[in-house]
């Protein structure tokens, strides 16, 4: 206990030192273990989309955070994480993916439903070896994600809206809403939690999850 206050506070004045500084000089270490977890966190609950590319420098990232208050009224330390995990993460972690595309033989892993019927439904699992398998909706793609986690490079999905690919990690998807996939209730995908809750409201969604919320129980209770 003693440990864990003593880290704590070594951690709070690393984030006030590094106020001082143009870019926080911070060890890489910390904010690996400390400081990233805590802005993603704060990203994923208060943010809606910030597009990460328009800003050329740190100092104007946070600059934009704290006056707009794009993710509400935080506190120094907070805006510091957030601040951090947008430039050093979400920032290098942003890519441009191919449309998804399938031809007329290919199936959905899970249930073997023949793709080209619903494009738009499509989502991809890729892993580093080159093996690709493709799906028909986001429950097949999840049934399948949560029996084969290990060593996955890319879990592709399709904004609802813009049908541009999107990494499914950052993604957010809506539950119990009126519209329907190939298999019938399904999480609908979305690039931003804006645009999901926005949906939500107009077509009846039950809730908003982003990836990491969403359970192999809530997968499997939406049937086959």
């Amino acid at each position: 206990m003693f440990t864990n206050k003593i880290f704590k506070l070594f951690f709070l004045s690393a984030l006030f030192c590094a106020s001082l500084f143009s870019y926080p000089q911070i060890s890489q270490d910390i904010k690996d273990k400390k400081i990233y977890p805590i802005g993603e966190k704060i990203y994923k609950s208060k943010c809606s989309n910030i597009d990460t590319a328009k800003f050329k420098t740190y100092d104007a990232l946070l600059s934009s955070l704290e006056s707009k208050k794009s993710c509400g009224d935080l506190n120094k330390n907070h805006l510091q994480a957030l601040s951090l995990y947008l430039w050093d993460v979400k920032r290098h972690n942003s890519k441009i993916y191919p449309k998804l595309t399938v031809t007329n033989k290919d199936k959905c892993q899970v249930c073997g439903m023949f793709l080209h019927h619903y494009p738009t439904w499509v989502s991809r699992i890729n892993y580093p070896n080159g093996e690709t398998y493709n799906f028909d909706g986001m429950k097949c793609m999840f049934k399948f994600y949560f029996n084969n986690k290990e060593g996955i490079k890319d879990i592709l999905v399709q904004d609802y809206y813009t049908l541009k690919t999107i990494n499914a990690r950052d993604a957010y998807f809506v539950v119990g809403s009126d519209v329907y996939g190939p298999m019938g209730h399904e999480l609908v995908p979305f690039k931003d939690k804006k645009s999901a809750t926005t949906f939500s409201l107009e077509h009846k969604g039950k809730k908003v999850y982003s990836f990491d919320e969403v359970t192999e129980h809530m997968v499997r209770s939406l049937g086959m």
